[in-house]
């Protein structure tokens, strides 16, 4: 199960299988970007919920480059470093759709099931 650090409780969060690979690809959407690049988006969009590590996150890009999800390509970042650039592939985005809608009925799921009674 891969992990994230909840900044606010110190705690880490346990993600559901799968979980972080739909992130990925959501950081993907717009544009490519480096390993870094998409940890950097998960931190700021979660409110520094997320902290992937590189643990976890180095083993889901490979598992997304095995499905055809995403493709890979090394350029010079920003800095001038070299570094391995992801992009979303046509497969990608249609998974990104299908697990977007699925994530949606789940939470509306546990929302329903989580409610008070009343």
């Amino acid at each position: 199960m891969s992990t994230v650090e909840n900044l606010s409780e110190g705690k880490k969060l346990g993600l559901l299988q799968g979980t972080l690979e739909v992130l990925i690809l959501r950081g993907l959407k717009l544009e490519a970007n480096h390993a870094y690049g998409i940890s950097q988006f998960l931190k700021q969009q979660s409110g520094s919920e997320f902290l992937v590590d590189n643990g976890s996150l180095y083993p889901a890009l490979q598992r997304l480059l095995q499905r055809g999800w995403i493709a890979a390509q090394w350029k010079s970042s920003p800095n001038g470093r070299r570094a391995r650039y992801y992009k979303l592939t046509p497969a990608g985005r249609s998974q990104l759709v299908k697990a977007t809608s699925q994530w949606e009925r789940f939470v509306a799921a546990m929302a329903r099931v989580l409610a008070p009674e009343g």
